[in-house]
């Protein structure tokens, strides 16, 4: 029989995770922190107490030994309590690309940035987008040469989270570049950049439409010297380690997705329950009704759908030895379920914000309704954040189809 519940020690971690941020993140301080664009230090601090940064590496490494459905959880949880999505984006591109790059790191690396970040001392995140796009990794333009002991790099990257915190904290990201364009895709190798490295300029902080709390910007790369033992992986790896973090960041984004519209759909019954219009209370309406039990009904399913991908990803790593990538058939499969999990659970999430901005009527187009926040957040998400909706039907699609029917390989 297939058993859908949660272990005792996961159901404790969300109850503690319910008590502490009850009482130190509530709707007024995350508006607070939109408002100012800025994650307080303290919260940060709270993060790493709790065990919540970097909680997916191992402990010997300075993380939780977290699995991923526990990761899962503790993204929903955040999702929740900060339906902005600024700090489930700190939590997130932590959790999933700093888990990638500890599995191919050096200790060196481990000791530069893992631990300082496992501490809520470091910012680790990730940087490969370019200005010629996101999704297209094999069609990035930034290069590597090899020259002794060191690889020197040169591009540019941009719309990267967290370059102000990463500049501010210390910490770097998990880049990319090619060094032998006539391999394809093949001939891109991934490496640690530091953020304060000789030839990195952090370039601009772009003002953004939502998750106003963390940063997204961008740097260049002129002749960055990258010692070896930054390296990570094998040479050839880069693509490869690339699919590895989105997929990993992707289902966190879904799970943030669906405890930001758990959230949105509680504060909206909540209103309609006392909100009254033609001497009923709103909730009395089926034209409310109908819409509610859909949107309840749809994010149920894409929650169950999110938490069977996280079991799948623990599947996955579960032989996967480490500084090895994982079975290839393995990752694919998972690849067309996480993909399935980042189309449908943003755009959902930003459905539901929208219907329950509706119920509130002209309050809610004011800042002085929370849900704003969170409509503007998720949809970033939706846009592309973390790979666009079209690149997921192309895996979906692909793993369905065969590659000979996708144009993208």
């Amino acid at each position: 029989m297939i058993d859908f519940s949660f272990t005792e020690e996961q159901e404790l971690f969300r109850q503690a995770l319910k008590d502490w941020f009850e009482r130190n993140l509530p709707l007024e301080k995350v508006r607070e922190n939109d408002t100012k664009a800025k994650i307080p230090k303290e919260l940060i601090k709270g993060l790493a107490d709790l065990g919540l940064l970097c909680m997916t590496l191992p402990e010997e490494h300075g993380g939780a030994g977290a699995d991923w459905v526990t990761t899962t959880l503790a993204a929903e949880e955040i999702g929740y309590w900060d339906i902005s999505i600024a700090l489930p984006v700190f939590f997130l591109v932590q959790a999933s690309w700093g888990y990638v790059v500890d599995r191919y790191a050096t200790d060196a690396v481990r000791d530069a940035v893992l631990r300082k970040a496992a501490r809520g001392e470091a910012f680790i995140g990730i940087g490969v987008t370019e200005p010629g796009g996101g999704s297209d990794v094999a069609g990035f333009k930034s290069t590597m040469r090899r020259e002794g002991d060191y690889w020197i790099v040169n591009g540019e990257k941009t719309y990267i989270s967290g370059t102000e915190e990463c500049k501010e904290m210390g910490g770097g990201y998990f880049c990319n570049a090619y060094h032998d364009r006539s391999k394809g895709h093949r001939g891109m190798t991934a490496f640690y950049l530091p953020i304060d490295a000789p030839g990195v300029e952090v370039t601009k902080r772009f003002d953004d439409m939502g998750r106003m709390a963390i940063s997204t910007g961008g740097f260049t790369m002129n002749n960055v010297k990258i010692p070896l033992e930054y390296q990570l992986g094998e040479e050839g790896w880069g693509f490869y380690l690339t699919m590895e973090g989105f997929d990993a960041a992707r289902l966190l984004v879904a799970a943030s997705c669906i405890g930001a519209a758990e959230r949105a759909l509680e504060i909206g019954m909540e209103y309609i329950k006392e909100r009254r219009a033609f001497e009923r209370p709103l909730a009395a309406f089926q034209g409310i009704q109908f819409e509610l039990a859909d949107d309840y009904a749809k994010l149920q399913a894409v929650k169950q759908l999110v938490y069977k991908t996280a079991w799948m990803l623990d599947k996955k790593y579960e032989k996967a030895e480490q500084g090895k990538m994982p079975d290839r058939s393995m990752s694919l499969e998972c690849a067309k379920w996480i993909s399935m999990c980042k189309l449908l659970a943003p755009q959902l999430a930003f459905d539901i914000f929208y219907d329950t901005m509706l119920w509130f009527g002209a309050y809610g187009y004011t800042k002085e309704c929370p849900l704003e926040m969170g409509l503007r957040g998720v949809m970033s998400y939706c846009i592309g954040a973390e790979g666009t909706m079209n690149i997921q039907r192309i895996v979906i699609a692909r793993e369905l189809l065969g590659r000979e029917y996708t144009r993208a390989r």
